[in-house]
């Protein structure tokens, strides 16, 4: 679906963060309804047909979880993005329980934010559940990256830094952008990123023990002042 056929509503009681992001979204031509509080927001998702809802965990009348349940036991299969300022397992374990679809833990960058709500939105509609960028396809439903159709043994850690990639691709991802994105506001040891990547472009480029084959063709490269980005120069 066409980003400016999209019909989101954001339900966020941070006023300045909810500006922010409609004001970005308007200059994206997104149309974006925004509610308040959590009650409100569950008036408005009942009376409306909205592609995606960006669902605030805390919030005053009824917090995110208790929307995305009460939605989801009244049968109502809006996708969910739940943004939250925690990033812990158990955390996304109960939203997820609830019936959330994806978080984006704050702060985060518009960019991403766009990125998600453009996946979910293509759940609902019917289009592909896969997203593709420089011959490797990112499999949402099954959480699986493959590069040219063979899947890639990835770990936890290096699958979400590649997910990052794919979803921002072809642009650049700073390095503090994709440290938000893993680990969210708990800080990685000096070195992790490094290894990490380190580690990601051996199994992407094919130069480990892995089922893809090495090629001429790297995928993951370093932009000096800039941060990460996924193209197909050699």
């Amino acid at each position: 679906m066409d980003l400016d056929k999209l019909q989101l509503l954001l339900v966020e009681d941070d006023i300045d963060l909810a500006t922010a992001v409609i004001d970005y979204f308007e200059l994206e031509k997104i149309k974006c309804d925004h509610a308040a509080n959590g009650l409100s927001g569950f008036n408005l998702i009942k009376s409306n047909n909205y592609d995606v809802v960006i669902l605030d965990l805390n919030m005053p009348k009824m917090n995110g979880l208790e929307v995305c349940e009460t939605l989801r036991s009244q049968g109502i299969a809006v996708p969910i993005l739940m943004l939250t300022a925690k990033d812990t397992l158990d955390d996304k374990l109960q939203g997820f329980s609830k019936g959330a679809d994806d978080y984006l833990v704050k702060p985060f960058a518009m960019e991403e934010l766009i990125a998600r709500v453009q996946v979910l939105s293509r759940r609902r509609s019917g289009e592909t559940k896969k997203v593709s960028a420089c011959g490797l396809e990112l499999d949402c439903e099954q959480q699986m990256i493959t590069r040219d159709s063979i899947p890639l043994k990835l770990s936890p850690t290096s699958f979400k830094i590649l997910e990052t990639l794919i979803l921002a691709s072809p642009n650049p991802v700073s390095r503090d952008k994709l440290i938000r994105s893993v680990w969210g506001d708990q800080q990685p040891d000096s070195n992790s990123l490094k290894v990490h990547m380190f580690n990601l472009r051996k199994v992407v480029d094919g130069n480990s023990d892995n089922t893809y084959k090495p090629s001429n063709q790297k995928l993951v490269h370093t932009l000096i002042g800039h941060g990460f980005v996924l193209k197909t120069s050699s």
